[in-house]
Order: structure tokens, then C-alpha cells, then sequence
């Protein structure tokens, strides 16, 4: 085990196309506040040579999404949409009416948003950024902590099995 708990994440960094048009997607429209910048000359470790910006975006839990836009790394292939079992950020609003007001806002805003679907401890709606980075807003249902709780329960020994049956299917 581990000295000491990891307490919480403090970024998630992704690539993105342009960093005006990320900010203006996650500070404008949904409303998540530039807390941070680095500009550099030179990637942090090896020393090459990769002007970069890397800005951060503050969440309302004190944790940040962070954005790179390195142009001279970067391909267009890092920005086609991934599929949403890849990668996502899945944020969370506070109520279900506030879902919605999401939901219609980012239409609103000419961003496709469909939902709500309802996956039993949460409701979703998915969209994705600028930069093909699918996301999600979800809520989460009364008794959310206690379906979490069942679920694990009643499903962790089928994990074992799921995980025996797809080694010996790749075996």
C-alpha cells in the first residue's frame, strides 16, 4: 500500500486546437473561470524543443481541466471525436433542472446536446468540445450513494469471472 492517500485529482490535461477558442467554449459558454497559464519553450523533462501553452480551468470543487496547445506536436488525428468509452469528463450539475438548463443552453449555443439518459444513479447529457473531447453533464439521482453501494456489492465477484472469460477469449 501506498504511504500516504492520493486526496483528489488536481488537472486532467488534454490537447487542444486552439487555446482562445477552448477558453472562449469552457469560460463563455460553460462558465468555468481561466485560473491558470504557462507558456514554455521547451517540453518539462526532455528539454525539446515544443512552444506550448497549457491553461487550466478552475472547477467549483477546487480541481482544474487543463488544456495543451502545443502546435507543433499536435496532428489533426488528435482531434477527430473519440468514442466516449476512450475518454471523457463527465461534470456534474446540482440539480435536475439545472441538467436541463444545460441541456438547452448548449443547443441554445449551436453545441449538439442530447439527453437526459438515465443510467440508474446518475441522468446524463453528452456533448463534446471544440477539440473532440466528448463530454457529460450528469446528476445524481436520491439515493445515488446507496445504488453505487448495491452495485458493487452485488457485482464484484462478476468482475473476476468477466475478466477470466475475456483472457481466455484473447488466450
Amino acid at each position: 500500500m501506498p504511504p500516504n492517500a492520493l486526496k483528489g485529482i488536481h488537472h486532467s490535461a488534454y490537447r487542444c486546437r486552439d487555446a482562445e477558442e477552448t477558453r472562449a467554449f469552457y469560460e463563455d459558454l460553460l462558465g468555468l473561470p481561466l485560473q491558470g497559464l504557462v507558456i514554455e519553450d521547451r517540453e518539462p523533462g526532455s528539454g525539446r524543443s515544443n512552444p506550448f501553452v497549457h491553461i487550466f480551468f478552475g472547477l467549483g470543487d477546487g480541481n482544474y481541466l487543463a488544456f495543451f496547445d502545443a502546435p507543433g506536436s499536435a496532428t489533426p488525428h488528435a482531434f477527430e471525436l473519440v468514442h466516449g468509452f476512450d475518454r471523457h469528463v463527465a461534470f456534474e450539475a446540482d440539480s435536475e433542472a439545472a441538467l436541463l438548463s444545460w441541456r438547452d443552453t448548449l443547443n441554445a449555443a449551436g453545441v449538439p446536446c442530447f439527453g437526459p439518459i438515465d443510467h440508474g444513479f446518475v441522468r446524463s447529457v453528452y456533448f463534446s468540445d471544440p477539440n473532440g473531447l466528448p463530454l457529460e453533464i450528469t446528476w445524481r439521482v436520491a439515493g445515488h450513494d446507496a445504488i453505487m453501494a448495491e452495485e458493487l456489492t452485488a457485482h464484484r465477484a462478476a468482475l473476476v469471472d468477466w475478466t477470466a472469460a475475456k483472457r481466455a477469449a484473447s488466450a
